[in-house]
């Protein structure tokens, strides 16, 4: 097997750059060419404005600004020699085979022996691409479908031609799962592979059935959305996030290409109210708006088509969730005698019965289906898994009554399903009629397969240990978004004792959206708002007292956070002797924005880790001054890279790229830890009082009268300053641990209390949104 040391890819353009900088993100150099412009300054201006773009661009395609730095630009007329020197040249250029196939021949010219080519293009056949080029060229050539934006989306679809050396795929795979953090989907030379054949399907099925039955759109996203377990944006809301004008190109080439018996040209049909709405420039998001728009003129209100009149009308809130059982019940959805029953039954059942048929064509097995659109279209279950939940038997009777077609893959199904569980082993029906194990592939391991075949050591309402083998033990958050309360602080003491008594080591892991969003906040604001301020106190002093037993315990701890990692999610993992990041995880102490300070012991660890910083001048101020810039504005690390720049993560904590991986090398690096394994030493400090803390609080009075900072922003950091100060102490004095834990305590007991903070606790808990009092 090759290594994929360097990579060329040929195209600056939204895909291109985005690939490019996904791998620097995975530490590699990289080099991104593009043609010569003909009336710019420079000759690699097209790279050069990528790049920059890049920097600025929100969600950002670089997880750090030092992976921008191994993206090297060039154009493909003086530059293209680095091509000879590449492990693998992905191109990603304009959608012509004449254009690639002129590329492919200066490539084949230049590229060294063993060196993979491959195209992300989503509409050309590899046979077409291939035609007419060496032997030696299709050897080493496959596509590789990466889905915007690259950083975030963890599909790739891989296809390869039946001259395509097993080896180049295999080095290819290997690299896009261990170093992109990929879920590689290998799918046959169809038209659109799999996401996009079924997923653009879907999405004109959706769309042309609500114009013929003249629905609303917000209804048509609600009913296309939670109850069967689709993202909130639902069909016209993705539209215009990915670009209404994509649509008719990527219609017209599937039509192109598709048999003339496929159903998609059932639905493949103009529609003039979307075509006005292009050619006036609605094109989305990124236009004027599209489906939903906001209209600055009427005082920025959000406004939504009527797919009637083609007129824009005042959005307003769905009218579909007592149907939809507030999303808990897809049956009463599709089974409701109304318009909107009728539309979901219509929609769902065309697109799942299309699913059933690609079976055989787009792919061999079921698992690669659904995987493909759980990840390219982050659909939360696979349409697969959507008809077992209907029951394939149910589903197949009312396709019949219709009189429509049943798929052979639904009919083998029925009266077994396609997915069961056997001796704990989850199994996928197969073409043969058969169950078959699904196999992860070394280096996988999962908390989801540990629980088919195991019961929890202990467990409550919010929180589970389990056993993941060579005496490793995993604690698992499981309360709603995973937020922390009492049960969670009593069952993890409960935990540290067991592992103490009855394991090596233990991983704080689960596998929800997010880590952890931080502490109960509709808990807090209940104990509030009755003045159960020693409830409150009872569970601040719990989660200090814990975290510290875990810190100290003896055993290695390992937190292995993937998503949000927020409040005392975040305080939890400073607390741990490593952390196993996935690469997105997004951690902050966030307290300040509820009118809080953090209480967990936040405070304390990040002074610790900041005056440890050998880069910083010596003396306790400048740690002081980062932890206040950090924790006053809520600072929230944009990936674990740049989770290390702000020390939330330590230099020596480790990152998985794939999120499949995160369980399997948390337990590999606690394991590691335990031979020899010592607790740390509990550190102390020196910090300088009332001096340093009237600087903060000078600081802030500054950001105040420039209109950076609330009234209510001068309260909170004045308590976030006393702890950091050391609240009455002096530079001579040496504090303790327990003496910073009771400052922490102190000042978020003293806020809690305050009419300002629970205004802001309510604020979070209706909007989502930080209220700026």
């Amino acid at each position: 097997m090759a290594e994929i040391n360097k990579v060329v890819v040929i195209g600056a353009g939204v895909m291109g750059a985005g690939i490019a900088a996904h791998v620097a993100n995975a530490g590699l150099p990289v080099a991104l060419l593009d043609i010569v412009p003909s009336d710019a300054k420079s000759r690699s201006a097209l790279a050069e404005g990528a790049i920059e773009r890049m920097l600025k661009a929100e969600p950002a395609p670089f997880m750090s600004k030092a992976a921008a730095k191994l993206v090297t630009p060039g154009n493909i007329e003086d530059h293209f020699a680095v091509v000879g020197d590449a492990d693998w040249i992905v191109e990603a250029v304009t959608e012509r085979l004449d254009v690639k196939q002129a590329l492919y021949a200066r490539i084949e010219a230049t590229r060294k022996d063993g060196s993979v080519v491959s195209s992300n293009t989503s509409t050309l056949p590899l046979a077409k691409l291939t035609e007419g080029l060496p032997p030696r060229f299709a050897a080493d050539f496959l596509i590789t479908h990466f889905f915007n934006p690259p950083r975030y989306m963890r599909l790739l679809e891989v296809v390869a031609g039946p001259q395509t050396k097993p080896a180049a795929v295999d080095d290819v795979v290997r690299f896009a799962d261990l170093r992109l953090g990929k879920s590689v989907v290998r799918c046959k030379d169809r038209p659109g592979f799999i996401a996009n054949r079924l997923g653009v399907y879907w999405l004109q099925a959706a769309v042309v059935e609500a114009f013929d039955r003249g629905l609303a759109v917000e209804d048509v996203d609600a009913i296309i959305g939670k109850p069967m377990g689709i993202p909130k944006t639902g069909v016209f809301g993705l539209l215009d996030l990915v670009g209404l004008d994509l649509m008719p190109h990527v219609n017209a080439s599937l039509a192109a290409a598709l048999p003339k018996d496929d159903p998609f040209h059932g639905y493949n049909r103009p529609l003039p109210v979307v075509e006005k709405l292009i050619a006036t420039g609605y094109t989305g998001r990124k236009g004027k708006g599209g489906f939903y728009r906001i209209n600055r003129e009427a005082g920025k209100r959000k406004e939504a088509l009527d797919l009637l009149s083609g007129e824009y009308r005042l959005a307003r809130k769905a009218d579909v969730a007592a149907i939809a059982d507030g999303g808990r019940s897809l049956n009463k959805l599709i089974t409701h005698d109304s318009a909107h029953g009728a539309y979901a039954w219509r929609v769902l059942s065309a697109t799942l019965a299309y699913a059933a048929s690609l079976v055989g064509d787009a792919a061999d097995d079921i698992e690669s289906i659904d995987e493909a659109m759980r990840l390219g279209y982050n659909w939360k279950f696979g349409p697969f898994e959507l008809i077992d939940r209907l029951g394939a038997g149910w589903f197949s009777d009312r396709l019949k009554a219709e009189g429509r077609a049943v798929p052979d893959a639904l009919a083998r199904a029925v009266g077994h399903g396609f997915y069961r569980v056997e001796n704990g082993r989850r199994q996928a029906l197969g073409q043969d009629g058969l169950y078959h194990d699904i196999v992860r592939p070394a280096g996988v391991l999962l908390l989801e397969d540990i629980k088919l075949n195991s019961q929890p050591v202990l467990n409550n309402g919010s929180a589970a240990l389990w056993d993941i083998g060579d005496g490793v033990a995993c604690f698992e958050f499981t309360s709603k978004m995973n937020s922390l309360d009492a049960d969670v602080m009593e069952m993890l003491a409960k935990s540290i004792r067991r592992v103490k008594k009855d394991f090596k080591a233990l991983v704080i892991y689960n596998e929800g959206s997010n880590f952890s969003v931080g502490a109960n906040l509709g808990l807090a604001l209940f104990a509030g708002n009755i003045a159960a301020w020693s409830e409150i106190e009872s569970l601040v002093s719990a989660g200090q007292d814990t975290y510290r037993a875990m810190k100290y315990a003896p055993f290695p701890v390992v937190g292995a956070p993937s998503g949000m990692a927020l409040g005392g999610g975040c305080e939890i993992l400073l607390h741990c002797d490593a952390v196993q990041a996935h690469a997105e995880t997004y951690m902050g102490l966030v307290e300040v924005g509820v009118g809080l300070v953090p209480a967990w012991g936040g405070c304390k660890e990040m002074l610790h880790r900041w005056q440890a910083n050998p880069k910083l001048p010596k003396g306790p101020m400048p740690a002081i001054a980062k932890v206040f810039e950090t924790v006053s504005v809520a600072t929230v690390a944009k990936s674990a890279a740049d989770a290390k720049e702000l020390l939330y993560l330590r230099p020596g904590d480790g990152i998985t790229m794939n999120r499949n991986r995160l369980l399997a090398d948390a337990k590999a690096r606690a394991l590691a830890m335990v031979e020899n394994y010592k607790p740390p030493e509990p550190p102390t400090f020196a910090l300088p009082g009332p001096a340093a803390r009237v600087a903060m609080d000078m600081a802030v009075a500054g950001f105040r009268r420039l209109g950076k900072a609330t009234p209510y922003d001068e309260v909170v950091s004045g308590a976030l300053a006393e702890v950091l100060s050391g609240g009455d102490t002096d530079i001579l004095k040496t504090l303790d641990e327990d003496a910073l834990l009771e400052l922490e305590r102190t000042s978020f007991m003293r806020l809690v209390r305050q009419p300002g903070t629970l205004a802001r606790v309510e604020s979070m808990l209706l909007t989502g949104k930080p209220l700026r009092n």
